[in-house]
């Protein structure tokens, strides 16, 4: 089970300073949507020269303009990019196109789409190769969650990362989903100590 841990900050400087110490405990760097809306592609290049060893995800949130958007993201240095799964199927075609001819790969966030199960059925032929779905705060909502969830993943093979914000006691509910990956983003790089708490998430997906 694969650890990705998201930086949703503005701050740069200070998201490259918590990368460098939790960089051993983590799977995937995510750029997060907030540091490339304030930086833009130069957050994936920083990330990239100074990880280069590391696969980098540019969580760019991809609706229009595919072709460019991948484009200027893959060659700023990102080995996944992030596209919504509540655009235009031709605009999902076209970014998995891109990002396979430049070596790439694409994750759909499954965040805003209308039809989870649909869309889910349908993204492999798009040329996707991973879903990423959101794991919500609220305890009512989880039981939606679930039964979205058993939607999800009775729909695909493609690898399905699952977003959420857990303690110490919770992850072991996602650990009992199977998901392919976790991605896990304040709740380790706000933490007081994010390498301690990154070494702890990293450490429990291993099993």
């Amino acid at each position: 089970m694969k650890l990705q841990i998201a930086f949703d900050m503005t701050d740069l400087e200070k998201a490259l300073i918590i990368a460098q110490d939790i960089q051993d405990y983590t799977d995937i760097l995510e750029v997060g949507s907030l540091l490339i809306f304030k930086h833009g592609e130069l957050a994936v290049k920083k990330f990239k020269e100074k990880f280069s060893q590391k696969t980098i995800l540019a969580d760019a949130k991809i609706v229009d303009r595919s072709k460019d958007a991948v484009t200027l993201f893959a060659q700023a240095g990102a080995d996944w990019i992030t596209v919504m799964a509540g655009t235009n199927k031709n605009v999902i075609h076209n970014a998995c196109t891109v990002a396979h001819q430049m070596g790439k790969k694409i994750m759909l966030d499954l965040l805003d789409a209308t039809s989870v199960g649909q869309i889910a059925l349908e993204a492999a032929s798009f040329g996707v190769d991973a879903l990423v779905f959101h794991h919500p705060i609220d305890e009512e909502e989880r039981l939606v969650f679930n039964d979205t969830l058993e939607m999800v993943k009775g729909n695909t093979k493609l690898p399905l990362f699952i977003s959420v914000e857990p303690n110490h006691e919770t992850i072991k509910n996602i650990v009992g989903i199977n998901p392919y990956g976790v991605i896990i983003s304040r709740t380790i790089t706000l933490a007081d100590n994010p390498k301690a708490e990154a070494q702890f998430y990293y450490d429990t997906l291993k099993g």
